[in-house]
């Protein structure tokens, strides 16, 4: 559930002025929530702390996170509960169905927790749950936000054949921040799984995002733009890093909105097909506008 009274902390206290935004409306917000707790849904919304919970939700939009609200890693800039796991419920895949018809969604966002203690790292669950919305809302486009599946690409197959729209893999930040930032990930093997989708299935558009505001030098964020536009990289977001809790990694600098405009024009010079940069950017956020400008 969300708690209103920490987002209102965070929201108002701790953040500059430009990166301040309106309380959500409580009816909204407790709409979204008596919906997603009665089908046993999470989002990262709730689970992530994203500061655009309020808009979103007072949209009726929401990012849906299938596989449990408890990750395997431990990244340092992440709100999402760490430890072991719970088992994978097989009605999730139809409960997400449930709520985005019960919403009246045509375009959703589904992501996850990493789960390297699964198999496959829960790619079967991820083309279950694309199936299942396919099958029960007509004409939904599907955008997913999935982990590294450890590299493996019989795991990124699986998704693939369900055919969502977009693919999305964020690879944070810059390398030389990994260790800090995305232990246990791979900067090279975050890299490989977009252009893998790219060159097995050329017509999925992919997605990727960085935080910026870790410790990163400017050189170092357009390198990573290099990097992305070669592994055929479509859509690239760029948002301010905010600490979801004094367990998390605290933030180095308030990146300042004319240099997120300065880094969406640099971006443009690769060619990327879409660039969305800002300090409340995030990876899902109108991600129904930016696909629909792309197919329009």
């Amino acid at each position: 559930m969300v708690n209103l009274k920490r987002w209102r902390y965070f929201m108002t206290v701790i953040y500059p002025d430009w990166l301040k935004q309106r309380m959500p409306r409580p009816s909204h917000v407790e709409k979204i929530n008596s919906l997603l707790s009665g089908l046993s849904i999470n989002t990262v919304c709730q689970s992530a702390a994203c500061p655009n919970l309020g808009e979103c939700f007072s949209e009726g939009t929401a990012t849906f996170m299938i596989l449990g609200s408890v990750c395997t890693r431990n990244c340092g800039f992440c709100a999402i509960d760490k430890g072991n796991p719970k088992e994978v419920n097989p009605e999730e895949p139809r409960n997400i169905a449930e709520a985005v018809n019960k919403l009246s969604l045509k375009y959703v966002v589904v992501t996850s927790p990493t789960r390297d203690d699964l198999p496959d790292g829960g790619a079967g669950h991820f083309a279950d749950t694309i199936r299942a919305l396919k099958s029960m809302v007509r004409n939904i486009k599907i955008e997913v936000l999935v982990p590294d599946f450890q590299g493996s690409y019989e795991a990124l197959k699986k998704v693939l054949d369900a055919s969502p729209a977009v693919v999305g893999h964020n690879v944070e930040t810059v390398p030389a921040l990994y260790p800090l930032v995305r232990p246990g990930a791979i900067y090279e093997r975050s890299l490989g799984l977009l252009a893998d989708v790219k060159r097995f299935h050329p017509d999925i558009l992919t997605k990727s995002g960085m935080m910026l505001g870790l410790g990163e030098e400017r050189w170092q964020v357009t390198e990573v733009m290099k990097d992305l536009a070669a592994a055929g990289c479509d859509i690239l977001t760029l948002g301010q890093y905010l600490r979801p809790s004094t367990k998390n990694l605290p933030v180095s600098r308030y990146v300042p909105p004319g240099e997120f405009d300065e880094y969406k024009r640099l971006s443009e010079s690769r060619r990327f097909r879409a660039i969305i940069s800002g300090p409340n950017v995030r990876s899902s956020h109108h991600a129904d506008r930016v696909y629909s400008s792309l197919v329009s």
